[in-house]
């Protein structure tokens, strides 16, 4: 009796077989998926440089109190309840992506997030509308912070999916490239309009530019992803569910990979609070704490980041010759040394000492940003990849990395002791050696639950 062999359509398209169990990739698709997802991480790190950056301006314009600490506080305020609905939005996107794939779930979040943004650009001033005003500008926020539940889990996922063995470091590295790209991006922008515009044009019409931008850019992220495929190795897991989409229990997600989800809290916990330290509350902390200059100070910060842009894809490939591990564990140990030293450089004051100490941090930092985005995804099987890393990552951000610049500040206000950051980073990469140490090596290996992926000429 004769046998039919089936031609599956996705294998045709995204140009990626399977032959005796190993997955070949084509190199240009890669490279579309790693852009791809990329943007839609460097737009949403391009409205948090704003937001954070223009905070002043937008306290004015929603919330004219007469008083400028109560104006900052509610416009952070507002800011801070994005993280509180990441969470949900991960509990939503991530099973989502798990059951009907990565890239038609990748997609809705960048129309989230662009819609989101591109509505706050749009929202009246108090003082046309009133009250309806701030309560605009946090359903905007809410929207934002859901759709970025979704985001970096998928993100990285997609990546991790797309990408050679071999070279999964390299190729997620880029996924953080984008976060830094954004956040210089928007902080950049805000920086030459405050320098270009008087403080009265600022506050009533310049503010909205940053935010309407976000709308091409959603624009052009969308039909990046749109051009996509599906992973091949999540089209494989539906093949062998029959060509049904296969549906997994949230419990399954939770309860089924505990050991994996406290592993992934404790990575993204080091991870999210020295990068929330460096790069959202060390400018307040050069500003408020030690009265620095805060042109300079903003500088420093941009620059550092620009450092941190040009090491990220050698540190990338760097996880693919040595592994994951020793680069996350340098990482935590230097953290563990290396912050008071550098706190006390940042404390001494001269532009020389405060971007020594800032770029040791920098660097250190790299070691997670290069590392984590292909590191974490391989903590789960394909079958609950997306769903699982969306809760572990999200709730660790929403509690311990968002969270970090208001703990540090309470620690200095009822400590008096100006080295609290240095203290909060040697606790975080104590916690994030603990799970260095329990985590397994994934570099050059199959992701769990998927086919060996090999890179095609």
């Amino acid at each position: 009796m004769a046998t039919a062999t089936a031609v599956i359509p996705h294998q045709k398209t995204l140009r990626a077989t399977q032959a005796h169990d190993v997955t070949v990739t084509d190199p240009a698709l890669v490279k579309r998926a790693v852009k791809a997802a990329a943007l839609g991480n460097a737009m949403e790190w391009f409205d948090f440089g704003v937001y954070s950056y223009i905070a002043v301006t937008l306290g004015k314009v929603f919330f004219p109190s007469g008083n400028p600490t109560a104006q900052l506080l509610s416009t952070f305020g507002a800011f801070a309840a994005a993280f509180l609905v990441r969470p949900l939005g991960g509990l939503v996107f991530g099973p989502l992506g798990d059951r009907v794939g990565r890239q038609k779930v990748l997609a809705l979040t960048m129309i989230m997030m662009a819609v989101g943004t591109f509505a706050i650009g749009l929202i009246p001033s108090y003082a046309t509308i009133g009250v309806g005003a701030p309560l605009l500008l946090l359903a905007a926020r809410l929207v934002q912070g859901f759709s970025t539940g979704g985001e970096y889990a998928g993100a990285s996922t997609f990546i991790a999916e797309y990408a050679p063995d071999k070279r999964r470091g390299f190729f997620g590295s880029w996924l953080e490239f984008g976060t830094l790209a954004g956040y210089i991006g928007g902080a950049g922008l805000v920086t030459l309009m405050t320098a270009l515009l008087s403080s009265d044009d600022l506050t009533s019409w310049g503010w909205r530019i940053p935010f309407l931008i976000a709308g091409p850019m959603g624009l052009i992220g969308l039909y990046l992803r749109m051009r996509l495929e599906e992973t091949p190795a999540f089209a494989a897991e539906v093949e062998k569910a029959e060509a049904a989409r296969p549906k997994v229990p949230l419990r399954e997600m939770v309860t089924g990979q505990w050991k994996s989800l406290l592993l992934c809290m404790g990575l993204v916990l080091v991870f999210n609070v020295t990068d929330y330290m460096l790069l959202s509350y060390m400018p307040s902390y050069l500003t408020s704490e030690l009265k620095y200059d805060e042109t300079h100070g903003l500088l420093v910060v941009l620059a550092v980041m620009a450092l941190m842009m040009i090491v990220q894809p050698f540190v990338g490939a760097l996880t693919d010759r040595i592994g994951r591990r020793p680069v996350i564990a340098a990482g935590c140990a230097g953290f563990l040394l290396l912050s008071v030293p550098a706190l006390l450089l940042i404390r001494e004051g001269s532009l020389l000492a405060v971007g020594l100490g800032m770029g040791a941090l920098g660097l250190l930092l790299v070691c997670f940003t290069a590392a984590m985005p292909a590191a974490l995804p391989a903590l789960f099987p394909t079958r609950v990849r997306y769903g699982s890393l969306s809760i572990g990552f999200n709730v660790s951000v929403s509690l311990f990395g968002g969270t970090t610049p208001l703990v540090v500040t309470a620690l200095i206000g009822a400590t008096g002791n100006m080295m609290m950051p240095a203290y909060y980073m040697m606790a975080a990469a104590v916690v994030g050696g603990v799970a260095v140490w329990r985590m397994s090596e994934s570099a050059g290996r199959p992701l769990p639950g998927s086919a060996p992926s090999v890179e095609g000429r």
